[in-house]
Parts: structure tokens; C-alpha cells; sequence
């Protein structure tokens, strides 16, 4: 199963709308396990992880054991479903870390391999799956993707030089670490007010790696974005979304339009997105992980609205002084680091730097 979940995690990021999803076939051979296929989630989705090892082991996948990273599917989509392969295979046994909580799947591929004589065991490996699946939980459960939000800070818990003028804040491991996240997710998101001051890639660039770049989306009230910033004159390369509010000018929609963007509107109050409507958007676009990279602003309403799923504080072992820009707009950034909604999971060393992740408790 950690082979299984390893390989998954090779699809975060690429398989959405689907669930990235890992699945190794062995057979006992001679009282040893021999692995004779792996498959994970294919970009786009599909083909699934289990007809991917099964493809892959050919004959040998009949009479051996599928591990798989979630329950395989039952119903017909796009594919065929994964348990019916499963079954034409001759499998014998299917180890499960977890049920899907799709409700066209919700036990019932469990229940199909079962009445088909197939053997299942279910929830080696649980915890693990459920967070390489949080995503695709996220979506089906809450109706908005798993968000994560990254924060680099100073020692003194800035995130910009005064006047909100950016400042090189993370090493080299930390910023590699952070592109390393942009290809594990499915989007990632700023405000309009980050694309002003820094005119972000928001690409991941390492290398090898620029077609793992996810979707960039800017929450941009009134259409303020420039053509000449980056993210408008690569949107040809790197899908590109803009969320407006419903009053913002048309014009501008049209002129982002040809180059290349879409432009989604939903309710406003005042100057501010609804939040809660802009998640709903992105989950309904197929969208199960998104990584926020937004400012101060962005950061906060999150944390006021209790829309953090997991946060990285990426700190930094330099201050920047007490003229420079709080991490959180409003708050202290003890309001993420001490919510009662969060605990901490993690702390690592990234070079010069200090990687803390906290989880929703």
C-alpha cells in the first residue's frame, strides 16, 4: 500500500477532476510477493490507476492481489468501470485503503468485487489515503476543493517591505519546495493586489516540471488586471482564470478574453468576492486542490471564513522590520498558527529555513 500511495502522488495535481490514485498488482510467487504492474491516474483523470496495473501485468494480474489507494469505481462514466476490469482480470484479492464517498461509488464497487467471489479488505493504509484524497473528499463532501495556504514570513511575521514592495523573503529550498507544491495542485490562486504589486508566474519551474504548472486563478473584483502582466501574456501557455464580481466592466472581460483567460463572475459584498461562492465555482470546474498564494488580504479572509484546509508557514530566519507588511491584514498571525480550527502536523528544515504545516484539526 505505500508503494500504491507513492505512486499516486505522482497525479496530484494532473488528474483532476479525478482522484489521484495509485494501484500496485502482485502475486505471490514461490511464498514471496512479486509486484507485476503499478499504474496511477493518467493526466485528465483516466484511465484509472487499476486498469493502468492491469494493462500493465497482462496475463500475470490473474490470481494476485490489487492494492489500491481508493475504492475502485462501479459506475460507467467515461470509462468502463475499474471493478469490471478487476473481475475480467481474475483478480483474486483487493486491499482498499478507502471507500470513495461518491455517492455513484460509496461501497458499491466493494460490494460488486465481493459478489463476484473476489476477496476485500478494506483500510490498510486509511490516514495516508485520506489525505492524498482530500481533494477529491473536499469536492464531494463540502462542495469546494481542499485549500491550502502558503505563507512565507520574516522572523518578525512580515511578508513585504513597506508599501507592500515584495521582498525576497525564502532560500533556495524553501522556493523550490514551494514550486514543488504548485505541480501537486490542481490551481493556484492570488489577489488582484498580488498580480499588481509582484506580477507573479505563478508556474512551477522546476525542471523538467513546467507542464505540471497548475491553473492560475486571480480574484479580481472590478477587472483591474493589466494586460501587460505576465500571467495575462503567458495565458496562451498556463490556463489562466479570472473570478470578478458581477459588476465589473465588460469591456475588460472581452479584452482579457482574446488573450486567452476566462473570466468567471459571482456575487460580491462590496469590494470582496464571496469566498464561499468562488470555491463553489472552482469545485464545479473540476478543481479539487487549490494553493493559495494571495497577500495579507487573501490570507486573512480565509482565515476569518475558516476556508483553510492545511497551511505551509514557510519562515524565514531574517526580519524585515517593524515597518514592513503583517502576514495576516488585520490580525495576528497567531490567528492561523494558535485557530482552534488547525493543528500542527509538521515542522522540517529547508536549508536556512523552517517549514511548519498545520492540517484541519
Amino acid at each position: 500500500m505505500a508503494l500504491a500511495l507513492a505512486l499516486g502522488r505522482r497525479a496530484l495535481g494532473n488528474a483532476w477532476p479525478n482522484p489521484a490514485v495509485g494501484a500496485v498488482l502482485v502475486r505471490d510467487e514461490n511464498g514471496a510477493p512479486i509486484v507485476v504492474g503499478r499504474g496511477w491516474t493518467q493526466p485528465g483523470g483516466r484511465p484509472h490507476a487499476e486498469t493502468e496495473a492491469i494493462r500493465r501485468a497482462g496475463a500475470a494480474a490473474r490470481g494476485a492481489t490489487l492494492y489500491v489507494t481508493l475504492e475502485p469505481c462501479s459506475h460507467h462514466g467515461k470509462t468502463p468501470p475499474c471493478a469490471d476490469a478487476i473481475i475480467a482480470a481474475g483478480i483474486t484479492r483487493v486491499v482498499s485503503a478507502l471507500e470513495d464517498p461518491n455517492p455513484e461509488v460509496a461501497g458499491k464497487g466493494h460490494t460488486r468485487l465481493r459478489t463476484h467471489g473476489i476477496k476485500v479488505d478494506i483500510g490498510v493504509g486509511t490516514a495516508e489515503a485520506a489525505r492524498a484524497h482530500a481533494g477529491h473528499i473536499s469536492r464531494i463532501r463540502s462542495g469546494r476543493p481542499h485549500i491550502t495556504l502558503k505563507l512565507a514570513v520574516s522572523t518578525d511575521g512580515k511578508v513585504a517591505l513597506a508599501g507592500r514592495r515584495p521582498a525576497a523573503i525564502s532560500g533556495q529550498s524553501a522556493r523550490d519546495r514551494v514550486h514543488l507544491m504548485r505541480a501537486q495542485n490542481d490551481a493556484i490562486m492570488v489577489g488582484i493586489g498580488t498580480v499588481l504589486c509582484d506580477d507573479p508566474q505563478l508556474t512551477c519551474r522546476l525542471p523538467g516540471m513546467a507542464s505540471r504548472s497548475p491553473v492560475r486563478v486571480v480574484l479580481d473584483t472590478q477587472l483591474r488586471l493589466p494586460l501587460a502582466r505576465a500571467l495575462v501574456t503567458t495565458a496562451q501557455a498556463v490556463p489562466t482564470w479570472v473570478v470578478a464580481g458581477p459588476d465589473a466592466s465588460t469591456e475588460a472581460q472581452q479584452a482579457l478574453q482574446k488573450h486567452g483567460l476566462k473570466v468567471f463572475r459571482v456575487e460580491a459584498h462590496g469590494t470582496q468576492l464571496d469566498l464561499a461562492a468562488v470555491m463553489t465555482l472552482l469545485a464545479q470546474q473540476g478543481i479539487t486542490r487549490l494553493m493559495v498564494e494571495g497577500g495579507p488580504i487573501l490570507a486573512a479572509a480565509l482565515v476569518a471564513e475558516n476556508l483553510i484546509d492545511e497551511a505551509v508557514l514557510l519562515r524565514s530566519p531574517r526580519p524585515i522590520g517593524g515597518e514592513g507588511i503583517d502576514a495576516l491584514e488585520g490580525m495576528p498571525l497567531t490567528a492561523l498558527t494558535q485557530s482552534p480550527h488547525l493543528r500542527a502536523r509538521a515542522i522540517e528544515s529547508l536549508g536556512e529555513d523552517i517549514a511548519e504545516t498545520f492540517e484541519r484539526a
